[in-house]
């Protein structure tokens, strides 16, 4: 059954609303960052560009590096924009716009997630990279759809005992797809399960003018272990592109700019540098 114009929306030359992209711009192999000024780090490392998009905080460019073609495209801040990048992106791949139907045979995406986060571990020094072999979601994106991932609810439940967690809506945890993040493990490179935080402020501890619900919450995700896994780091996306992803039949993996290290307050002094090394290390070891 065709899916209706108000759900499927596309704009007048037959772009997907929000990304306003055709399904012929996107490459197989997604790199998504944050910040839309990011976008253009990316691909002027690209051998050839071959289109550039942009429609609200969604810019989109894709080229080839070392023969492969790879699209870049930024989200902005918040699993709320992966929401909209994700499933805009699958469509693109696995809905006819002619018809309108669901393709029978489903493509699926390899999504590398290059952004910035801050660790909480004392050992995770500033400047380095790290990878998300699990990402805990703090906000409420995937509770809206069917089949949320059970396999990490002893790992969730341990957590929330752990935490004593006083808010209504319950954590949810997923993995990277190991294939996937193989082709970025190195020995310069951490392994850590990520927290992606509902916001910037209070959901990840820090006053102003408003004192938090969540008091020593850095602490107490510090000190979290379950069979010998702990929380090393915080940002505001991983979850929900792990999530979606693994709901949706694409592959994912999140790397991580460690900027800020919460446990001893530094914060890095070469910024730039260290996200420009993390996507020319990401370009070479997808190709």
């Amino acid at each position: 059954m065709p899916i209706a114009d108000s759900e499927l929306i596309l704009n007048p030359d037959n772009s997907i609303y929000h990304l306003n992209i055709l399904p012929e711009d996107v490459a197989d192999n997604i790199i998504t960052v944050g910040d839309p000024d990011r976008v253009s780090a990316v691909s002027n490392l690209f051998d050839t560009i071959e289109l550039k998009k942009g429609k609200r905080e969604f810019v989109t460019h894709t080229g080839y590096f070392n023969k492969k073609r790879i699209t870049v495209i930024s989200t902005g801040i918040g699993t709320d924009n992966i929401d909209i990048v994700l499933n805009e992106l699958d469509a693109l791949v696995n809905i006819d716009f002619k018809t309108r139907e669901i393709k029978p045979n489903k493509k699926s995406l390899n999504i590398i997630r290059i952004g910035t986060s801050g660790a909480i571990q004392e050992h995770i020094p500033i400047d380095s990279f790290l990878i998300s072999r699990k990402a805990i979601g703090l906000d409420g994106l995937m509770h809206f759809y069917e089949l949320n991932n059970k396999e990490e609810s002893s790992f969730t439940n341990a957590l929330k005992s752990h935490l004593n967690w006083p808010l209504a809506i319950s954590p949810y945890t997923y993995s990277y797809s190991n294939t996937l993040a193989n082709l970025f493990k190195d020995d310069i490179i951490h392994e850590g399960i990520t927290v992606t935080n509902a916001g910037f402020y209070a959901p990840q501890g820090r006053q102003l003018r408003k004192k938090p619900v969540l008091l020593d919450f850095h602490e107490k995700l510090r000190s979290f272990s379950f069979q010998q896994q702990q929380i090393t780091n915080l940002e505001m996306e991983t979850a929900g592109i792990y999530g979606l992803a693994k709901l949706l039949g694409h592959k994912a993996v999140s790397m991580n700019a460690i900027l800020a290290n919460r446990y001893n307050g530094n914060f890095s002094k070469t910024p730039q540098k260290t996200v420009d090394n993390l996507i020319a290390y990401c370009l070479e070891k997808l190709t």
